[in-house]
C-alpha cells in the first residue's frame, strides 16, 4: 500500500503551505477525507489517561454498511422477483435475470445517495475548514434502502439534499442531528411527492407504466380489506423471508436479523432498544387484535412484526446512537413507545399504514425529554437512599 500512501503525500504536497497551490489549502479537507478511507488517522494518544479502542467511527460505518449488505442484496434479487412475479413469468426467470433488474434499478439509487450526500458533506467541510465527518457512510446506504424502487433519480437527489443540509448539517453535523437524517428524506419524499411514495403503483418495479401489474403491498391490502384475512396473498413465510412488495430493503425480516446479530454482536446497536421495541409492538398488536374491527386490527399480532417497514426500522434507525435515547431505562422507554406507536399509527390511518417512520421520527423528538426525567428520578431516589441513609 505504500504507493497508495504515496500517491496521497503528492496529491497534498501542493495544497500545503508554501505549496503551488497553497491558497487552495481547503483542498485538503476533501483529500485528508479520502485517505482516511484507506489509512487510519495518524493521531494517537501519547500520555495521559485515555480509553484506548481499535475502533474509532469510520469503523463503526463500516461494520453497518456490512449488517446491511443482506438487505441490500436481497432487496435487489426481490424487486426482480415481484416484477416478474406480477407479470406471471416467474417460472421461466432465472435468479440471474431477477437480480439483475434488482441490479440495475438499485445501484444507481446508491450512486446519487452517496453522490449527493457526500458531495454536500465535502461542501460543507471545506467551506468550514473542518475533516470530513464519516457519518454520511451509513445514511447513504439507508436512504435507497427505505424508497420504492421505481422512484426517480432527480427526486431521490432532491431528499437527499434536503435532508443533509435541513437534517444535519443546520444543527452543526455529524453527532449533533435532533432526526434521523435517513427518516428525514424519507418524511420529505413522502410529504413532497406522495403519489411516488404510497398507493398501490408504486412498490414493484414497471407497475407505474404497466396496469396489468397490481403492486399492491401486503399492508395496503390489508388497509382496504373490508372482511376477514382469508384473500391475503401471502404466507407468513413469504412475510419472513421477504418474497412480498415494498421498499428495496424492508421486506425481509431474516435480512434484517442477519444485520441484527451483526450490530449486536459488534456492540455498535442497543438490543435495549430493539428488544423493547418489540415488545411494544407486540402489545399494541395484542390489543388490536382483541378488537378485531377491519382486517389491520385483525391481522396476527406477530405478523405486524414481519410486514412492511418495522423490523428494518427498528433495528437500523431507531438504534441511531446520536436520536436514540442515552441512558438504558430511558432506552427501554424510548423503544416501547416506537413499536406502541408504529403499530397504531399503522392501523389508525389505513392511508399510510406503514407507521414506524412517524414514530421513530416522534420518539426522535422526545428522546431527550425521557433521558432528562430518567436522570431525575434517578437523582431523586439517590437522595431519597441518602436522606435515609442520615436519619
Amino acid at each position: 500500500m505504500k504507493f497508495l500512501h504515496t500517491a496521497f503525500q503528492n496529491m497534498k504536497a501542493p495544497f500545503e503551505k508554501g505549496g503551488k497551490f497553497e491558497k487552495y489549502n481547503k483542498v485538503l479537507t476533501a483529500i485528508d477525507a479520502l485517505e482516511t478511507f484507506a489509512f487510519t488517522p495518524e493521531e494517537v494518544t501519547h500520555s495521559g489517561s485515555h480509553i484506548r479502542d481499535g475502533i474509532d467511527l469510520k469503523r463503526t460505518m463500516s461494520v453497518v454498511i456490512t449488517a446491511m449488505l443482506p438487505c441490500l442484496l436481497f432487496g435487489m434479487y426481490n424487486a426482480g422477483y415481484q416484477h416478474y412475479r406480477e407479470l406471471g413469468e416467474l417460472a421461466t426467470a432465472s435468479f440471474m435475470d431477477m437480480f439483475s433488474i434488482g441490479l440495475v434499478k438499485v445501484l444507481p439509487l446508491v450512486v446519487v445517495s452517496y453522490a449527493v450526500g457526500l458531495g454536500i458533506e465535502f461542501g460543507f467541510a471545506m467551506y468550514k475548514g473542518h475533516s470530513v465527518e464519516e457519518g454520511y457512510l451509513v445514511t447513504g446506504m439507508l436512504i435507497p434502502l427505505i424508497v420504492p424502487v421505481d422512484i426517480p433519480l432527480w427526486m431521490l437527489a432532491v431528499a437527499v439534499a434536503f435532508a443533509v443540509v435541513f437534517g444535519k448539517e443546520v444543527f452543526g453535523g455529524t453527532g449533533m442531528n435532533v432526526l434521523n437524517v435517513a427518516l428525514t428524506a424519507r418524511a420529505f419524499l413522502f410529504f413532497a411527492y406522495p403519489t411516488f411514495m404510497s398507493g398501490d403503483k408504486v412498490w414493484i418495479h414497471g407497475a407505474m407504466e404497466n396496469d396489468a401489474i397490481s403492486g399492491a403491498t401486503l399492508l395496503g391490502d390489508l388497509a382496504a380489506m373490508k372482511g376477514g384475512l382469508e384473500h391475503l396473498r401471502f404466507t407468513v413465510q413469504d412475510m419472513f423471508l421477504g418474497f412480498i412488495p415494498g421498499s428495496v430493503g424492508e421486506t425481509s425480516t431474516l435480512a434484517v436479523l442477519i444485520g441484527a446479530a451483526i450490530l449486536l454482536f459488534t456492540g455498535i446497536a442497543s438490543w435495549r432498544i430493539m428488544l423493547s421495541a418489540v415488545v411494544g409492538a407486540s402489545a399494541m398488536g395484542l390489543i388490536f387484535n382483541a378488537f378485531g374491527a377491519n382486517g389491520l386490527m385483525q391481522f396476527p399480532w406477530y405478523e405486524h412484526l414481519l410486514v412492511g417497514g418495522f423490523a428494518f426500522g427498528v433495528v437500523f434507525m431507531a438504534t441511531d446512537p446520536v436520536t436514540a435515547a442515552q441512558t438504558n431505562t430511558g432506552k427501554l422507554i424510548y423503544g416501547f413507545l416506537i413499536g406502541f406507536m408504529a403499530i397504531m399509527i399503522r392501523v389508525f390511518n389505513p392511508a399510510y399504514p406503514e407507521g414506524i417512520m412517524l414514530a421513530i421520527l416522534f420518539m426522535n423528538v422526545m428522546a431527550p425529554l425521557i433521558d432528562h426525567y430518567v436522570v431525575e428520578a434517578n437523582i431523586k431516589r439517590r437522595l431519597k437512599r441518602l436522606n435515609v441513609k442520615a436519619a
